[in-house]
C-alpha cells in the first residue's frame, strides 16, 4: 500500500488519487480474518468459520456465527467485535420489520440495511470504518440466498463465497467444486474441504463451527459436532480432486 501522506486520518477524506486510506485498512483487517464460507444449495444454505479456541474455552460457544432472525443467519471475518454490534442491529432491523409488515424480512433486505450501516461510517469524521465482512445466508419467499457485505458499504450475493485470510485461493476453490444441484450434506463437505485447504492443523473439524437454515424447516440451526464429523469424511473427495 502507497504512504497515505495524512489522507488516512479521516474516512471523509479523498487522497488526490481517488482513495479512502481509512477503508482500504478495514478491507485489509478482513483479509487478515480467519475464514469464514457461505454456500446456497437448493435444499438449503450453509454458513462455516475456522475458529481456533483455547484450550479451555466452551467448545460448543462460536464466536464468528450469529442468528438474526428464525430464519437468517451471519458468519463473520475480521474484528468480530464490530460484527456482533452490527448483527445487534440486524436483529432490531428484522423485529421491526416483522412488527411493521406482519411478515419475514427478506434477506436482500438485511445486506441492503447492513450495507447502508457500514456506509454510514465512511461519511462522518470521528468515527472509523467497521473492520468487517459478513456473510448473510438465509431462506425468505424468494428462495436460498447469500450476500456478502465489506467495509466500503458493499454487498453483493454469491451462491458460494469465502472471505478472510486466503480467501483468493478458497474461492478458486469453490468455483472448482461447486454445482448447482449440491446437496445440503455435500456443501457442508465442501464448506470443511475448503476451510481445510487453508488452515495451518489440517485436523479435521476440530477448529470449524457450522450453522445451517434448510429449505424445509427454514429455521437457523448450529450443526452439531457429531455432524461435522460425519460431514468431514465425505470432505476428502471434494480436496482429493
Amino acid at each position: 500500500m502507497m504512504a497515505s501522506r495524512g489522507y488516512d486520518m479521516t474516512p471523509t477524506m479523498y487522497s488526490p488519487d481517488g482513495r479512502i486510506y481509512q477503508v482500504e485498512y478495514a478491507i485489509e483487517t478482513v483479509k487478515r480474518g480467519t475464514l469464514a464460507i457461505g454456500i446456497a444449495t437448493k435444499q438449503g444454505v450453509i454458513m462455516a468459520v475456522e475458529e481456533k479456541p483455547r484450550t479451555l474455552q466452551t467448545s460448543n460457544i462460536t464466536q464468528k456465527i450469529f442468528q438474526v432472525d428464525y430464519h437468517i443467519g451471519v458468519a463473520a471475518a475480521g474484528y468480530i467485535p464490530d460484527a456482533r454490534v452490527q448483527v445487534d442491529g440486524a436483529r432490531f432491523f428484522s423485529q421491526g420489520n416483522r412488527m411493521t409488515y406482519d411478515e419475514s424480512v427478506e434477506v436482500a433486505t438485511v445486506a441492503k440495511h447492513l450495507a447502508d450501516q457500514a456506509h454510514q461510517f465512511t461519511q462522518y469524521g470521528g468515527v472509523r470504518p467497521n473492520g468487517v465482512s459478513m456473510i448473510i445466508a438465509g431462506i425468505d419467499q424468494k428462495g436460498e440466498s447469500i450476500y456478502v457485505t465489506d467495509p466500503s458499504g458493499t454487498y453483493v450475493q454469491f451462491a458460494a463465497i469465502a472471505i478472510g485470510a486466503g480467501s483468493d485461493d478458497v474461492n478458486a476453490f469453490l468455483e472448482k467444486h461447486y454445482k448447482d444441484d449440491l446437496s445440503l450434506d455435500d456443501a457442508a463437505s465442501l464448506a470443511i474441504a475448503a476451510i481445510n485447504l487453508k488452515a495451518e492443523a489440517k485436523d479435521g473439524v476440530n477448529n470449524i463451527k457450522m450453522a445451517k437454515v434448510t429449505s424445509e424447516a427454514k429455521i437457523f440451526e448450529k450443526v452439531s459436532e457429531s455432524d461435522l464429523q460425519n460431514y468431514s469424511q465425505n470432505a476428502s473427495k471434494f480436496a482429493a480432486q
